[in-house]
């Protein structure tokens, strides 16, 4: 999104702790190339100083959320003092459990806060803008956003020996977040009541892998294609040779895998506890079944099985919808959003893949 705006003729400041955390590369992610764009690693309280000073008085700054923020809230400190304008970019919450209304009051006590020194909120994920605003950020202040992606990868047809296996694909962490256990249950579920041929490709890595390989083997045996960590790239390739992409989570913040598929011309279904849950929906392909419910899960793979392999044009044509999840339109979206005054008549900047409609 920052090399995006700098396309578009915006002098982009990209300010990090660090270039990479241990963990993201253990998981193949590797430090994006930022043509144009301006990048000062800030680790420290004088460099956040140095870095906030070296603004010009009229720039924007967009700041990565508004609670433990460590040096972010370093940086948003003083910005506030300085009078500078300042938007929030967030994800959606996990506030599940016995404890959450804590953090809910916590999050309203923050906006509640920091809502005069907010120009707005870039709300990342499928209700996190309804959430935002129920913490008492005034409505005309928040914007639904995305993780906004380089361009899209071109679609392909998947290629199996045999033709016919239906190609399944968990791309993640083996945490219990993630649940991919709960996917090799419904899978498992699935082939005991359906004749139906298919694959379980799973990519990455994690604390839980033994137990979660071990479950699949014995639940799927052969139809189980253990695949591991890859490189970025590499994982990407595994998306445009398969048929769906699967994420399970119990929450996810917003789940980039989702972006790519689709923008590989994949369908994808994720649980309604996943922040890309809402472009899923958008697309009109694969769906979104509710967190943690087993036999729905079962039941949209066994529908989306049934509705047969995607061919080559259904992939152009979602591939072609998904750009409107790609960093260019996520730029030309930011720069609308911070165009906008509330109290003008103009109709508000909607998001781009509420602009491009759905796929049904």
């Amino acid at each position: 999104l920052a090399a995006a705006l700098a396309r578009q003729g915006h002098a982009v400041t990209y300010v990090v702790e660090q270039a990479m955390s241990a963990d993201r590369a253990r998981q193949g992610w590797q430090p994006p190339s930022l043509p144009g764009v301006t990048l000062r690693i800030a680790n420290n309280d004088q460099a956040v100083r140095e870095a906030v000073d070296a603004a010009a008085p009229g720039s924007i700054h967009i700041c990565q959320g508004i609670r433990a923020n460590g040096l972010i809230g370093q940086a948003q400190r003083l910005l506030a003092q300085r009078g500078r304008r300042q938007w929030v970019v967030m994800e959606t919450v996990d506030d599940g459990g016995p404890h959450g209304w804590v953090k809910r009051a916590v999050y309203r006590a923050h906006f509640l806060r920091w809502r005069r020194h907010l120009a707005g909120v870039l709300a990342s994920g499928w209700r996190t803008a309804d959430w935002v605003r129920a913490r008492g950020m005034p409505a005309a202040r928040v914007f639904p956003f995305a993780y906004f992606l380089p361009g899209a990868l071109p679609g392909a047809v998947p290629t199996d020996a045999d033709g016919s296996a239906f190609r399944v694909l968990f791309v993640g962490q083996f945490i219990e977040r993630k649940r991919l256990g709960q996917l090799i249950d419904a899978l498992a579920a699935l082939a005991q009541r359906s004749a139906a041929d298919f694959r379980l490709q799973v990519v990455g890595s994690g604390p839980l892998e033994a137990s979660l390989r071990e479950h699949g083997q014995r639940l799927l045996g052969e139809r189980l294609q253990w695949i591991g960590s890859l490189p970025m790239d590499a994982a990407r390739a595994c998306m445009t040779r398969a048929d769906v992409l699967v994420l399970p989570s119990r929450h996810d913040g917003w789940g980039a895998v989702v972006s790519e598929a689709l923008m590989a011309g994949t369908p994808a279904i994720a649980s309604d506890a996943c922040g890309s849950a809402g472009v899923v929906r958008a697309s009109g392909v694969g769906g979104v079944f509710p967190a943690g419910d087993v036999v729905a899960l079962g039941e949209l793979l066994g529908r989306t099985m049934a509705a047969g392999r995607v061919t080559p044009s259904q992939r152009q044509a979602l591939a072609a919808w998904a750009r409107c999840l790609g960093a260019e339109a996520g730029a030309a979206y930011l720069q609308e959003i911070l165009a906008f005054d509330s109290r003008s008549q103009a109709v508000r900047p909607a998001a781009p893949w509420e602009k491009r409609g759905t796929k049904r």
